[in-house]
This record gives structure tokens, C-alpha cells and sequence, in this order.
């Protein structure tokens, strides 16, 4: 479009000068550099890419796990090796004291992102459900996400107070089963909806201060037990014909914490299968 001139700051574009007659036209992209980010389930495959590519992109980063301190630890030494600042957070977010254990760990630190990545993956018939273990899915899957961001919000404190831009922002890694639930993963499937539907909740009650979106990932990998007739069938559902890339992922994950004016909504990245 004529008349407009990108402005350039570190190979990023931030910002587009407008002539007069757009005065009013103009596009902010949070920079990620020199920003502190939570990644809840670090040590998973996903939050564990999640967490190098927003070190990649500048970020500090709080590298939560529950029990592999083994695997923490190393993601905590390449992003080191990377140049920026990380420490590992042990916690377990499944009980009443993990979210507060968690930012305990935090210390001075003041995060501007957190990304709720943490979560149970199990297939569990209805006639295989008992109360507790509803109970540790769901506490994991959508209770700790919530509980979370109230900590995240309570840290910020008097930084949000007032502003009309973008201060912070919430993550949360969702799945397409909360959207198209399948057979045999009731608990699952209905915590991930629900995640979903905690997503657009926070981003009414949160804006404009803080950003809140989620990420809806469609396969990556395949689940143990799946022979090459189940995977043939289970690509047959994807118009892409193929699972998605860690890559792909977390292309998707960068693009929703850099937009000043997405919130509330759920990106799928999954190839087409939800359409």
C-alpha cells in the first residue's frame, strides 16, 4: 500500500509509519526479547520446544517440571547455551500447594508470559473413570491453568493498572479433542474444552492489559500402541495428509504471543482435521 513504510528494529518489523491520511493506522507487535516467560510442563515435548523457541526469540525462562529434573535440567543448560537466562521450577501442580510452590520459585523475577503447557494425556473409558482420577485430570488440566494465572496476574500487580496496551500474556496449550472430543478420553476431552472455554473467559476479564489465547495442536506424534492401519486411519481425518511438525507448532505459539489485538480466540494447528 502506498504511503506505507515499514520501520525496522533488530530484523523486527514493530511498527508501520503511516502518512496522513491513515494517521490512525497502526500495527504494534509485542517483542519478546528481554521478557521473563513461564512454561508450565517443560520437560513435554511440546512445552519443552515451546520453551527453546522463546529463547530463541529472547526470553528468560522459568522451565516448570514435576518429576524429570534430569530433562529440566538440560533444557535449562541449552538455553543457557543460548545466551539467555533459565532456571528449572520443581512443583506439582495437581496438588492445592503446586501453583503457589511454583512462584515461590519465581524469587524477583517479573514474567510477562506464561505459558500453561502442563497436562495429563490418558485414554480412560467411561467404565474405567473413578472420582480421583477425574479429580488429578482435571486439577491438572484446567485448575492449575486457572490458579496459575491468577498467581501470574497477582505478580504483575500495579503494572497493569491503567494500561490501554498489552502488558503480559497467557498461553494456553489446549488440543483439538476439546473441540472434536473422541471416544474413550471423556475426562481428557472435557478438560481441554473446558481450558478452552477458561481462555475466552480470562481474555474478557483480563483486556487490554493481557493478552489471553490458546493453542489447539493437532498430532505430532503417534500415541503408543497405534499399528499402520490405525495411523492410516487416523490420517484419512487430516485433509493434510500428514501429523503436524514440533516447528509448525511453535511458529503458531510465537505468533499468538507477538499479536497486540488477538485474545480469547483458539488457533488449531492441525492440518484441517477439526473443518
Amino acid at each position: 500500500m502506498a504511503g506505507l513504510m515499514p520501520k525496522n528494529i533488530g530484523g523486527v518489523c514493530t511498527e508501520i509509519a503511516c502518512n496522513k491520511s491513515l494517521s490512525g493506522l497502526y500495527v504494534r507487535n509485542m517483542r519478546l526479547a528481554q521478557k521473563t516467560a513461564i512454561i508450565t510442563g517443560s520437560t513435554g515435548q511440546i512445552g519443552s520446544q515451546i520453551a527453546l523457541a522463546l529463547a530463541k526469540a529472547g526470553c528468560d525462562c522459568i522451565c516448570h517440571y514435576h518429576s524429570n529434573s534430569q530433562k529440566a535440567q538440560a533444557l535449562v543448560s541449552q538455553i543457557r547455551q543460548m545466551g539467555k537466562n533459565a532456571v528449572a521450577a520443581k512443583a506439582d501442580l495437581g496438588t492445592p500447594e503446586g501453583p503457589e510452590e511454583l512462584f515461590e520459585q519465581i524469587g524477583s523475577s517479573e514474567p510477562r508470559i506464561l505459558v500453561n503447557s502442563a497436562a495429563i494425556f490418558e485414554k480412560q473409558p467411561l467404565t474405567e473413570i473413578t472420582f480421583p482420577s477425574a479429580r488429578r485430570m482435571l486439577d491438572i488440566n484446567l485448575t492449575a491453568p486457572s490458579v496459575l494465572s491468577r498467581l501470574f496476574i497477582e505478580k504483575l500487580g500495579g503494572k497493569l493498572k491503567g494500561t490501554t496496551e498489552p502488558a503480559a500474556r497467557i498461553l494456553n496449550i489446549t488440543d483439538v479433542g476439546g473441540i472434536r472430543p473422541w471416544a474413550n478420553y471423556l475426562l481428557y476431552c472435557s478438560s481441554k474444552a473446558a481450558l478452552i472455554a477458561a481462555t475466552k473467559t480470562l481474555a474478557k476479564e483480563l483486556a487490554p492489559a493481557v493478552l489471553v489465547n490458546s493453542l489447539a495442536p493437532g498430532a505430532v506424534t503417534w500415541p503408543e500402541g497405534f499399528d499402520e492401519a490405525e495411523k492410516d486411519r487416523q490420517i484419512g481425518f487430516v485433509p493434510m495428509k500428514r501429523l503436524a511438525s514440533m516447528n509448525e507448532i511453535t511458529q503458531a505459539a510465537i505468533f499468538l504471543l507477538t499479536n497486540d489485538y488477538i485474545t480469547g480466540q483458539t488457533l488449531n494447528v492441525d492440518g484441517g482435521r477439526c473443518i
